[in-house]
């Protein structure tokens, strides 16, 4: 009778300081939890069913992101749904949804970075100072968001300080691709070589897109930490629209950059960004008969190989162009002979 009354009264007590405002919470993290899951498992079925089509490296990276959320919505509605209907608040679940929570910010922002390094894009892979560069400022992030959301002081200026430097970092990357995209498409232009105008077309509107995208981001997470409002009343409503505004955002990201049949060439591009300067060289067809290519003489196009075409009645010449000489148009062939001149 007595270990009966001190758990109602230790019931009652915990019920009446459960503050009633916080009821929707369950309700709202078990909606949000099954639009995460089921967007984790379109981008993952997505990613393994076209990846024959692109360097899909990205997209497997990308697909931590909503799986992290998912994890974290998941243990935030068991949280609340045990205190208000089981009247037990666990402190492990209540830490998983902390930690969860930091990792999903940092992934959040790494892929940020890795999209704007142009990773699988334009480039295949991150440099040496890349990888580190990344790798330094997301264990940055990673310690200085745990300092802040434990309430370390000074950690909100570290906080501050670390998203000015990664954003101004995004940006900054994202400037350079757009610069040298924007110079090929000229080029190509230029020399009228439209089979690798496509290509170079659509990784330019990725870019814009994602520009447009990382400056909405600024724009949320400034009004995010600016809120100073932490008062229970309508904290659910304040929840639903924070959390369906960063859905929204890595959505539109996700949908730009996830695994399609993209532009034909797409997934042409230099291992590693170098500081060289480059320049796309241009691609041209020439067909004309062996004795022809005995007479034709020309310091840029030297090589010939031979091909095998079933169709055609004669045997068909291929010249190339040596890599290391600088790109020039095709010289003018004025012999009777040549078939055909045309960008390939």
């Amino acid at each position: 009778m007595e270990l009966s009354q001190t758990t109602t009264t230790t019931t009652g007590l915990y019920r009446a300081g459960l503050d009633e405002s916080y009821r929707p919470l369950p309700s709202v993290y078990l909606a949000l939890l099954s639009i995460w899951f089921v967007s984790a498992c379109s981008w993952t079925f997505n990613t393994y069913k076209n990846r024959h089509f692109q360097t899909n490296n990205l997209q497997w990276a990308l697909a931590s992101v909503p799986l992290l959320k998912a994890l974290q919505l998941a243990l935030a509605f068991l949280f609340w749904y045990s205190c208000f209907y089981s009247q037990i608040c666990s402190l492990w679940i209540s830490f998983g949804v902390y930690v969860t929570g930091v990792l999903f910010q940092t992934a959040y922002f790494v892929s940020f970075l890795l999209i704007s390094h142009g990773y699988c894009i334009t480039y295949e892979h991150l440099s040496v100072t890349e990888r580190r560069a990344t790798a330094a400022l997301g264990s940055i992030f990673y310690l200085t968001l745990v300092g802040y959301r434990a309430s370390v002081p000074y950690f909100t200026v570290l906080l501050i300080l670390n998203y000015l430097i990664t954003f101004t970092l995004i940006f900054h990357q994202i400037s350079q691709n757009l610069s040298v995209l924007r110079d090929q498409l000229t080029f190509i232009e230029d020399e009228d070589v439209q089979t690798m105008h496509d290509a170079v077309l659509t990784k330019y509107s990725m870019f814009k897109k994602f520009q447009s995208a990382m400056q909405v981001v600024v724009m949320a997470e400034t009004l995010v930490y600016f809120n100073v409002d932490n008062s229970s009343v309508n904290y659910w409503l304040r929840l639903l629209v924070r959390e369906w505004a960063q859905f929204c955002i890595f959505l539109y990201i996700g949908w730009t950059f996830r695994s399609q049949d993209l532009a034909p060439r797409f997934s042409v591009m230099p291992t590693v960004k170098s500081k060289e300067e480059k320049m796309t060289p241009p691609i041209y067809r020439i067909e004309m008969d062996s004795a022809t290519f005995q007479e034709f003489s020309c310091g840029e196009w030297h090589i010939g190989v031979p091909t095998c075409d079933k169709t055609a009645r004669d045997s068909i010449i291929v010249v190339i162009q040596h890599p290391h000489q600088l790109p020039h148009r095709l010289p003018a062939v004025t012999t009777a002979s040549s078939r055909n001149l045309q960008p390939v």
